[in-house]
């Protein structure tokens, strides 16, 4: 296969901002400073909390809060695209109810769409619309995932896609999801409906954002899901909500969608540059080319995948340390083993970067802290959902401070007069 050049005009990887970068982008955010994010932001905040939104109970929180996150998650995965429809769309990403959620703040009605595409524009309702009367469960987990019956075998995928003489991963991806997309039933009429390669891939990385948003150990137990495979195949209906509050077990599960992601991307721009190439068309909107494909930072941009094994390791090594009570030699150890079973997540390294405060060693929290602060800022959600994002990115600012300025308090009353970052 001849070399390419990928169109970066339609699909865009991310390059590994610094830290102070990331912060910078995730203020607006943690100001609440709406009009600077989007200025049509303000007024549909406003739309949500008037049609309900705010009065719906949502795994751990409410149904506005959990629109407003995955908004926010989307918009911190692409940064540099404010064209991008998906930010807008995941404001919006259950207002008519879905197949996972009856949720309907919208009635999927003419009307109600008719006020949705005024407020959003005709091409985000239309991701909105495709994205509720889709089921998704079946796209991507039977007829998307489930061809990569192995994380080994996903791997080796990614692994074939960065070498260019390689077919056998393209021929792989067109054998499920083939260049003009897959037909699926409309889960409440039953009529065809089609969906172009990249609206698939857009919905996976929706899907993403949506349950890392609000998955939490309770679904565990409500799917009895113990071997962290996230199949939702478990009924145990009279689990008590909250539960433990344990991250959940569904880190394995997104980044299998991270990769087949990324596989998608990549299948992409090498079919439209081969069209190209051959004297095609620039860009074909018939297969929603003009919708743009950003690659999430997450799971070192979707070139790894989590073993279930390693997310149950290191959640339990994590919960051991943080249930302790205290920060000592014992818990630097365990959130230490916890960062090596889970890379990918921020928070055991916050915890860990408090623990070598406590403990004297300035430096070595320093670097806990700034790998942990930057993992939560590329997740633009939490991990240990007993605390919200915005604290979490706080504690992990005051922590970063001290140890620059190598002070920690030695009394109760020093801990809670921490606060001010400067």
């Amino acid at each position: 296969m001849p070399s390419y050049t990928p169109p970066t005009t339609t699909t865009t990887t991310t390059t590994k901002p610094d830290l102070q970068t990331l912060l910078s982008t995730s203020l607006p955010f943690l100001h609440n400073d709406f009009p600077s994010i989007h200025p049509s932001l303000p007024s549909l905040i406003s739309t949500l909390i008037s049609s309900g939104a705010a009065d719906c109970w949502h795994k751990h929180s409410t149904f506005f809060s959990h629109l407003l996150s995955v908004h926010r998650i989307l918009s911190l995965w692409s940064p540099s695209s404010s064209s991008s429809p998906l930010p807008l769309a995941g404001l919006f990403h259950s207002a008519y109810s879905n197949s996972y959620v009856n949720l309907a703040i919208f009635p999927p009605t003419s009307s109600s769409r008719a006020t949705l595409t005024s407020l959003l524009t005709p091409s985000v309702e239309h991701l909105v619309h495709l994205f509720c009367i889709i089921p998704r469960h079946l796209l991507i987990h039977d007829l998307l995932l489930s061809h990569f019956p192995s994380d080994d075998d996903l791997r080796h995928h990614l692994l074939l896609s960065l070498d260019p003489s390689q077919l056998s991963w393209r021929l792989k991806i067109q054998s499920f999801l083939p260049s003009q997309g897959l037909t699926l039933k409309h889960i409440r009429t039953g009529e065809d409906v089609h969906l172009s390669r990249r609206v698939i891939a857009a919905f996976l990385l929706m899907t993403m954002a949506d349950f890392s948003d609000q998955l939490f150990s309770f679904q565990d137990q409500l799917f009895n899901n113990d071997n962290g495979r996230l199949e939702f195949s478990g009924n145990n209906f009279t689990a008590l909500w909250p539960g433990d509050g344990k991250p959940g077990l569904w880190m394995n599960s997104i980044s299998r969608m991270g990769a087949l992601f990324r596989l998608i991307v990549r299948e992409e721009e090498v079919f439209i540059d081969e069209r190209r190439r051959a004297g095609g068309v620039e860009v074909d909107k018939e297969r929603d080319e003009d919708l743009e494909l950003v690659i999430p930072p997450v799971f070192e941009s979707c070139t790894e995948v989590l073993g279930t094994e390693e997310q149950k390791e290191g959640r339990e090594l994590y919960w051991e340390a943080v249930c302790s009570g205290s920060g000592g030699e014992k818990e630097e150890k365990l959130l230490k083993k916890s960062c090596e079973k889970n890379p990918f997540v921020g928070e055991p390294h916050i915890v860990l970067g408090q623990v070598c405060l406590g403990l004297g060693k300035y430096e070595e929290a320093e670097k806990e802290v700034e790998k942990g602060l930057r993992l939560v800022l590329e997740w633009g959600t939490s991990w240990d959902m007993r605390i919200g994002w915005e604290g979490w990115v706080a504690w992990g600012r005051v922590l970063l401070m001290k140890a620059k300025e190598k002070d920690w308090p030695n009394t109760s009353f020093g801990i809670l007069n921490l606060g001010l970052v400067k």
